[in-house]
């Protein structure tokens, strides 16, 4: 049984007709008999009875339309809590990032919703490989993730909207012979030693197309995937350079970014979502405040 089917056999009960429920309902009167039929399959005593051209409400029938008057209420108070869930400007909307996402998005949010009637935001750090952020929208309202050009889009099964396409720049440290140039090409670079990422992780692709580009294998001497280390290491110096992100990279007194020209190191930050989060308000402004940031990231 059915919401649909307790409502047609409690007008039934007090409409007294089939016609009468068709009229009130705006239905068709064989639209009322096959749900009655439909909700009697359920059942396993008569719901209803023929007193003469009239079909009434048995005794069971009548418990059931009775019964069924709280049950529309109780949903009806369902829906009301619902609605204020979605409609609620200040509940709470978790939200998950990947490192250097979350050092430049992080910060601006809880500024950004600081006042006293705003979401209420629970913040977490994931980085994961590239085919776990999907899933992660189990866990979160709201998942920052990142995608680089050459990999396969993002499933159908999650709501995407676009953040940055940030491009990756070689990150030399202060004095290095190449940081005199404006711009570098795989030839320039592919014979340096590296950091670079573990394997797995969508930064090392890259690396291996530079690579393929310059005729020349890399020599990659550290692996570490937060950015904010790999800085760190540029710094130190003894030649080591690496791909750092242009506009979610923290810039280091240390280190200098170049453009690569001849392969395309660009990623894709985005939010991913379930359609459904998006109903509520508390997580649509959330949405707004990071589309926001992301718009003064790349100013």
């Amino acid at each position: 049984m059915d919401e649909r089917q307790l409502r047609i056999l409690r007008e039934l009960g007090e409409l007294g007709s089939v016609a009468a429920v068709a009229e009130a309902l705006l239905v068709t009167p064989s639209a009322v008999s096959q749900q009655l039929r439909l909700l009697q399959r359920g059942v396993p005593v008569p719901l209803t009875e023929r007193s003469g051209r009239r079909l009434t409400l048995t005794a069971a029938g009548q418990a059931l339309a009775d019964a069924a008057i709280e049950v529309e209420a109780s949903l009806a108070r369902a829906r009301q809590v619902v609605e204020q869930f979605v409609a609620e400007p200040a509940g709470q909307v978790s939200v998950a990032a990947f490192h250097s996402a979350a050092l430049v998005f992080f910060p601006r949010l809880l500024r950004a919703l600081a006042e006293p009637g705003s979401p209420r935001l629970a913040l977490a750090d994931q980085d994961v490989a590239q085919e776990q952020f999907p899933k992660l929208t189990r866990e979160y309202d709201l998942v920052l993730a990142h995608r680089f050009d050459h990999a396969p889009p993002w499933p159908r099964t999650v709501t995407v909207t676009p953040l940055l396409h940030e491009p990756l720049d070689i990150a030399l440290p202060v004095g290095h012979h190449l940081a005199a140039k404006a711009r570098l090409t795989p030839r320039d670079v592919a014979a340096e030693p590296w950091v670079s990422v573990h394997a797995g992780f969508p930064v090392l692709p890259l690396v291996e197309a530079i690579a393929t580009a310059a005729g020349r294998r890399p020599e990659l001497v550290h692996r570490v995937n937060d950015f904010t280390v790999v800085a760190e290491l540029v710094a130190a110096g003894g030649g080591v350079i690496a791909l750092l992100p242009r506009w979610t990279t923290r810039p280091h007194p240390g280190v200098v970014l170049r453009p690569l020209s001849g392969v395309r190191a660009r990623r894709h930050i985005d939010v991913l979502h379930r359609p459904e989060a998006s109903v509520r308000r508390a997580v649509r402004t959330v949405l707004g405040e990071l589309r926001l940031a992301a718009a003064q990231v790349q100013d």
